[in-house]
Order: C-alpha cells, then structure tokens, then sequence
C-alpha cells in the first residue's frame, strides 16, 4: 500500500495534551513472541491446523506499511476469511517510548500461504490514544490485561504475564534486524483464543488495562465483508 502521499499517524496521549506525529516510522507486526515455548508451539500448531507453515525464526518480525496503520473506526477488508486479535503496540516517537493497543487484522485465507503477505493485506487497527512509558524495566507489564470482543462475544481475555517484554523483544529486534533509535510502532503478540478458532466478525471491541486502572480502548468494525 504505498503512494505519492506521505501518510501521518497522530496520537494523542493519556493525561496530556501532547499529541504525536509519526510519519517516517518503522512499523511491524512481531509474531510468536511468547516467552513460555511450549505455549508458542502451541499456537504454531494452532496455526498449522488451518494449513500455515511454522515460522523460520522465534520471534519474528513483519514489516507493514505505515499506510496499513489506522486509527479509524473502520477497517475495509477484502473476503470473509479475516480477523484481528487485540495486542499491546510498542511505539518510539524521538526517542520516547509509548505504548496502545491495536489489532493484528489477518487474510487467514493468505496465511496459508504467506504469512507476511497475509498481514499486509489488511489495515492494522491502533486506538488513537496512548499512554508514555518513562522506563519499561519499571513498569509492571506482567500485570496489563487485555480482551477483545467480536460482535460483543468475549474472544480473548488475558494478562501479558506470557509475551516477552518490550525490552526482551526490542532488543531480539536489535540483534537480529538492526535499531538505529527511529521512530518505531510495532504490534508486541497476542493471547490465545478463548475457544481457539477464529473467528470473522464485523465488529471488534480491543481493551488494555494497565496496572494503575488507566484503560486503553478502541473499537472497528470491519467493510467488504
């Protein structure tokens, strides 16, 4: 999805009146970032069942256009084989850190083939709104618990007491990819499905509570379905 235009993503950040201007920003989608193995090959065989090969390395990392990234309320979609899941999303804006919550919207029917292709192929959902980390080793991630809802049924409820930590995962980031400090958004991982299969539906409502009782929310509904 690229184009003469230069695309913006602006923010607005809780408790202030800052509002954040991304656009030069490397954006990815980072994938099987769960610290417990057997949790991850879990959701490989997950993955699997539905025909989508296993992933070369553990994590991994899916670069997206920055045009995919949207904060609108609607998210227009191609086929009925589509669906999000809700994560935490780790975002750097000059050299400060950030954290909200979106949705890794997939083709599951291109998943199958390409999981990278898979992903690019539908917008990535982020809540407009954020909230600045000063320091990751200090903040109780552990204890942030996020849900999502399809059409209002529960679909994911959970703690991020499983992922990696943004300090674990950016630095696998750095090591194996290469950080030179830019502007960064990237989706952190996601919680298994209550009755582990997917599910197609219209609207998505995705809910991030932090541990001091700030939440995070967005809510889309998918088109062209």
């Amino acid at each position: 999805m690229t184009g003469a235009t230069t695309q913006v993503l602006t923010f607005d950040t809780l408790d202030s009146s800052e509002t954040l201007r991304f656009d030069d920003v490397r954006t990815l989608v980072a994938g099987y970032t769960g610290r417990d193995e057997a949790a991850v090959q879990h959701h490989i065989d997950e993955l699997a069942a539905i025909g989508v090969a296993p992933p070369a390395q553990v994590p991994m990392f899916y670069p997206v256009e920055i045009a995919t990234i949207t904060t609108a309320t609607q998210a227009p979609v191609t086929g009925a084989h589509t669906s999000g899941e809700v994560e935490p999303v780790i975002l750097r804006h000059r050299g400060r850190y950030y954290l909200g919550v979106g949705s890794d919207h997939t083709d599951r029917q291109l998943e199958t083939v390409d999981i990278g292709d898979s992903k690019r192929a539908c917008p990535k959902p982020v809540g407009p709104a954020v909230v600045e980390i000063e320091d990751w080793a200090s903040f109780d991630w552990d204890a942030c618990r996020a849900r999502s809802w399809v059409d209002g049924v529960l679909y994911q409820d959970g703690t991020l007491a499983n992922l990696r930590t943004p300090h674990n995962l950016l630095q696998i980031f750095a090591d194996r990819i290469g950080d030179t400090g830019e502007d960064l958004l990237c989706f952190a991982g996601t919680l298994p499905l209550l009755d582990g299969k997917f599910t197609a539906g219209h609207r998505w409502d995705l809910e991030l509570t932090l541990p001091d009782g700030r939440t995070l929310t967005h809510t889309y509904t998918t088109e062209g379905h």
